[in-house]
């Protein structure tokens, strides 16, 4: 069995955290900042810029994308 320490372990958590932010980070930025900020609608450069900080915030920013959602319903 593979003994992975304090260390190994965080940096597991942080990749996971990476991975689903920026899993999300993609999603939002293909099917929500359109509908969710109109100012966006077709500005396509800044898209990327974007990316590192809806990775570190994916948390906020999929509970806002729901609210979001939910209120269009």
């Amino acid at each position: 069995m593979l003994s992975v320490g304090f260390a190994g372990v965080l940096v597991m958590v942080l990749g996971a955290y990476g991975a689903i932010g920026l899993v999300v980070a993609v999603l939002f930025l293909v099917f929500a900042i359109e509908r969710m900020d109109p100012a966006a609608v077709g500005a396509y450069a800044f898209r990327p810029l974007l990316i590192p900080g809806l990775m570190l915030l994916w948390p906020l920013v999929l509970a806002r994308w729901v609210r979001f959602e939910r209120a269009q319903r």
